[in-house]
Parts: C-alpha cells; sequence; structure tokens
C-alpha cells in the first residue's frame, strides 16, 4: 500500500470538518489498517498498526512470542505467531519465554530495500516474503471501508453524546419531510422525530416551518441517535414560561403546577419566593407580553396562570377561575373535594365539554366534583327525606352527609364496621338497618328518576323561554360567564343590557368601568355575541311555531 501524503494533514482536516476527536480518527485509521493486514496476511496473524506523528504514516508490526521448545506430548499450538526460544537464541536474540518480538512490515514501496533485508535475516519466521507484493489494492479498500463506518460511528456517537444532556430542553429545528405522520425535523447537526403522538392535533406543519419542541428523549440506535421530540408535553409548556419570565429562570418564581390539554387549554400555578413579586403579574407580563408569547408559540393555546396555595381548598378554588366557588367539602382520605357554586356559575366552572374542572384537577391533583348551590339543595333534601324513611337519627344524618352518604342505599352497601363508627348505630342493629335500606333504595331510584325527568323538562323549558318574556337580568344572566356580581358591576358601569355590551368597542373603557379587568371583559363580549346568535335563531324558532300554531287553529 503506497503512502504518499503525510496523514496528518488529513487527520486535522477531518477532525476539523467532522466535529471528532483527531486521537479518536488516530484509533480508528490504525484499526482500519490492522483490518485491511489482517486480511491480506492471514486472520490467524498477531498484527498490529500504529501511528507515527512524526512521518505521519501508518507502521505495521508482527508480534512474535517466545515460548519453550516444543515436544512430542507438547506440540507448538500457534507455528504463526510463536517462536520456540532455542531458535530465538540461535538467530541471535536474547529473549525468554513469554517475551514478545515486533517485527516491522515493510509494504510501502519506499521500503523495499528494508523488506529485502528482513526476508534475509527473518524471512524463514516471519514468512512474508510472497504476501508482501501484493499488499496494496486490496488493503487500501478494506481500509477505506473500515475508516469510513469508524468515522461514521465517531460521528454518531458526537451527536449522542451533544444531545444526551439536551434531553428536557427546548430546541428549534426546520420541518425538513414526513414519515408515515411522523415529521421529521432537522437540527443541524442530527435530525429528530416528532412523531404523531406527540403532536398537537390542531397543528399542521409544512417542509421549512420552523419548530420549536420539547426533547423527549435521545436514544442510541444502530442507525444512529434517535432524537424524540414533543409538542404535546405539559413541560413544553414550562420550559417556554421558563425562557419567557426572567424570575422564573433566575428562581424567584416557581411553577408548582401545570395542567395542558394540549392545542385547547392549559393551566399553570405559580408563587414566589420574594413577597414583592406577584408570580401571576410576572408570568403574565406588560400588556400580557410574556403569556402573549407563549400562546403564539402554541398556536392560540389558551393558558390559565393562578396563584398556588398551599391550602388544598384555596388553590382548588383558584384553580376553578374564572368561576366562582361558594363552598368546599374536603373528603383528605380519598383526595376528593365537592365544589359548591351558585347556579349561574356551574357551566362556567365545568368548562366546555368538562375540561375547566378537568384541568383543575390534573393541575391539583384532587379528585373534583361539581354541584350548584340548588343541585345541593336538593340533594340534601332527598338525603334526609331517604334517611327519615329508615329510621335514621337526625344527628347521625348530618354526621352521615358530612362523609359521603347522600341516600339509603350508601347505608346498604357500607361495611358494618364502618356504620358502628357512627353515634346511634350499634352491631346488633346494623342487619335490621341495612334491611330496610335495601328496600327504600328502591322507592329512592323511583323518586331520583322523576325527580331527573323534572329537572330535564325545567331546562328544556327554561331554555326554549321566548327572549320577549325574559328581563334584561334574565338576558344577561344566560351569558356564559356571567353571574349576579357581574350583572351588578356591568350595570354599574353603564351596560345594564347584552345590547349595550355588544356595541362597546372599547375594550378598555369596559374592563376598567367595570373593573373586570381586560381579559374578563374580553371573554363577557365574546360570550355576549355569541349569546346574541343564539337568541336569534332561538326567537326565529319559537315565532315559526307560534305561527304555525295560529294558522293551525284558524283551519276548519
Amino acid at each position: 500500500m503506497q503512502q504518499t501524503v503525510n496523514l496528518n494533514l488529513i487527520l486535522d482536516q477531518v477532525a476539523k470538518d467532522k466535529g471528532i476527536d483527531r486521537q479518536k480518527l488516530v484509533e480508528i485509521l490504525e484499526e482500519s489498517i490492522a483490518s485491511a493486514a489482517k486480511r491480506h496476511f492471514g486472520l490467524e496473524r498477531n498484527l498490529k498498526a500504529r501511528f507515527d506523528e512524526d512521518k505521519g504514516q501508518i507502521d505495521l508490526f508482527q508480534v512474535l512470542t517466545i515460548v519453550h521448545d516444543p515436544t512430542e506430548e507438547a506440540p507448538l499450538p500457534d507455528p504463526v505467531n510463536m517462536v520456540p526460544v532455542t531458535i530465538a537464541h540461535e538467530k541471535g536474540i536474547e529473549v525468554d519465554p513469554g517475551d514478545e518480538l515486533d517485527f516491522p512490515i515493510y509494504y510501502r514501496t519506499e521500503d523495499e530495500a528494508e523488506a529485502k533485508a528482513q526476508d534475509e535475516q527473518w524471512g524463514d519466521l516471519l514468512k512474508l516474503k510472497t504476501f508482501r507484493r501484493s499488499f496494496g489494492r486490496i488493503a487500501a479498500q478494506t481500509a477505506k471501508q473500515v475508516m469510513i463506518q469508524g468515522t461514521r460511528n465517531a460521528e454518531r456517537e458526537n451527536v449522542f453524546n451533544e444531545y444526551k444532556d439536551r434531553k428536557g430542553e427546548v430546541i428549534t429545528g426546520i420541518v425538513r419531510r414526513f414519515e408515515r405522520g411522523n415529521v421529521i425535523v432537522d437540527l443541524g447537526r442530527a435530525e429528530a422525530v416528532l412523531p404523531v403522538r406527540e403532536q398537537v392535533p390542531r397543528e399542521s406543519y409544512r417542509a421549512g416551518d420552523r419548530i420549536q419542541a420539547y426533547v423527549m428523549d435521545v436514544l442510541r440506535e444502530s442507525k444512529g441517535p434517535q432524537i424524540i421530540l414533543s409538542r404535546a408535553s405539559v413541560d413544553l409548556l414550562k420550559k417556554l414560561f421558563e425562557m419567557e419570565v426572567p424570575e422564573i429562570a433566575e428562581g424567584v418564581v416557581v411553577i408548582e403546577a401545570a395542567a395542558r390539554e394540549p392545542g385547547g387549554r392549559a393551566k399553570i400555578a405559580v408563587s414566589s419566593r420574594d413577597s414583592d413579586v406577584d408570580p401571576v403579574g410576572a408570568c403574565v407580563g406588560m400588556k400580557g407580553s410574556r403569556v402573549q408569547a407563549v400562546v403564539q408559540e402554541l398556536r392560540g393555546e389558551k393558558i390559565d396562570i393562578v396563584p398556588w396555595d398551599d391550602d388544598p381548598a384555596r388553590f382548588v378554588c383558584n384553580a376553578l377561575a374564572p368561576a366562582e366557588v361558594s363552598r368546599v367539602l374536603l373528603d383528605d382520605q380519598n383526595r376528593a373535594m365537592e365544589i359548591i357554586v351558585p347556579d349561574d356559575q356551574l357551566s362556567l366552572a365545568i368548562g366546555r365539554r368538562g375540561q375547566n374542572v378537568r384541568l383543575a384537577s390534573q393541575l391539583t391533583g384532587w379528585k373534583l366534583d361539581i354541584n350548584s348551590e340548588s343541585r345541593v339543595k336538593e340533594m340534601r333534601e332527598f338525603a334526609t327525606e331517604s334517611f327519615n324513611a329508615i329510621g335514621v337519627p337526625e344527628q347521625t344524618q348530618e354526621m352521615l352527609y358530612a362523609h359521603g352518604f347522600r341516600k339509603a342505599q350508601d347505608i346498604a352497601n357500607a361495611a358494618p364496621e364502618m356504620l358502628t363508627q357512627f353515634p346511634g348505630f350499634t352491631m346488633d342493629m346494623i342487619p335490621d338497618l341495612q334491611r330496610r335500606a335495601r328496600d327504600q333504595s328502591i322507592t329512592d331510584a323511583e323518586k331520583e328518576m322523576q325527580l331527573e325527568q323534572e329537572r330535564e323538562a325545567a331546562r328544556i323549558a327554561e331554555a326554549r323561554r321566548h327572549p320577549d318574556g325574559l328581563t334584561q337580568e334574565e338576558r344577561l344572566a344566560r351569558v356564559r360567564g356571567v353571574g349576579e356580581k357581574t350583572i351588578e358591576s356591568l350595570k354599574s358601569a353603564g351596560y345594564p343590557t347584552v345590547e349595550a355590551i355588544h356595541a362597546e368597542s372599547d375594550m378598555m373603557k369596559l374592563a376598567d368601568s367595570s373593573g373586570l379587568g381586560i381579559k374578563k371583559a374580553r371573554q363577557i363580549k365574546h360570550a355576549v355575541g355569541v349569546y346574541l346568535e343564539e337568541e336569534a335563531k332561538l326567537r326565529a324558532e319559537l315565532d315559526a311555531e307560534k305561527a304555525k300554531s295560529s294558522g293551525g287553529g284558524a283551519v276548519i
């Protein structure tokens, strides 16, 4: 194999271009030459390749081991790589068994004289005379393949080492292509994959789009490192706020909890380590600039920022904002809460398709059951009636209700040992009490069905009341997110009707005059528009039904 160039120059250039450690390249080069030599001279030969820094070339050596003289009982096990000590002494080599001798292999054209001299002196030991002549093209091809593969592996290892430390960070890349729904993202030195499961349903991408994503994991694969990205992770939300809010990055403001339904809505709970710093205000920023930057990056996903509180009840109330909460009943053992809200706040507290209460539950880690005040009153009356029917004392009823018992069926299903913990209950009376409870449960079920039918009929009747028969306050109360307090605030600010709110184009004026704040004002303005559209449809339907009914009565 003829070598006409100084390999130091090539190594330096490759190390610079590929970002691979030079010593690693030297090891790859030595391995490639050794592999080529073994393939040519024999795989059984003990060969070594060493890089000469001064000459900038690879030197090749055959290693022979000195062993004891063989006998008939113990022949030479490896004649290619072993030399009996007696033969070594005959050659004038002063060695002992166990010593190793490194003989250079002169394989370059310019070393032809040294090769001939070596063959004359050590040819019977090395047996390289014939092999050396054709060691060139084959060696070059083998060395090239090993070198390419070694360099590729080193590049992959470098990429893995670079990105494994970036797990949990937000990185920016360019969308390159799509594979079975997965988005392939170019990160510069590597490609990453945004799996279908980590994409936001509402988002779509085109080749060339810039994308920010959270590094979920970095896996070492045979084809190179696999970098898994996410746009749906709640950690992306946290990291984006950390990037936009210096107080979070500095540790003054802490994101205590976060919950997210990707593409829809998210909630974060924040606290402050400095009493002079408002955590919510810091995250919102001047005129909402900081939170809007995050919203923009998440392509319009709505974000609620609520203050953290050590008191679980207060924290849950904060998490349910903007809904107002009347009372909270805690069940520490089951980590559950019953939330009681005014009737006009029930839909707001639950949210569209249960989104608000679902996110609040995820944020707080508590199971939440939301009921309106009228519903709670109805449940209380039902429980009293059911307990009275089976002879439960009034004092005991209060305790049963406080521990989650709502009807006779709950008593029938309870363990006797549990019931005996309540005053007035003894183990002797439990069997008869539970028998009466089972009988009463049939009556209760019929009563519940009747009440549900009445509620549904009332709901439909109320929903289909003609707009002309509603007062202005009743119309305002039908607007999503508008309760009694909000109605009073709007009336005091000069907005007694839905039309007055709808006609107001200055959101700052509406927010300041009513004291509701810009966010709440915008929500109400939007809700008023939706209400007026629905009201117009309902008025048209009811007028048409009235006209049809009147016309039908006149037919003879």
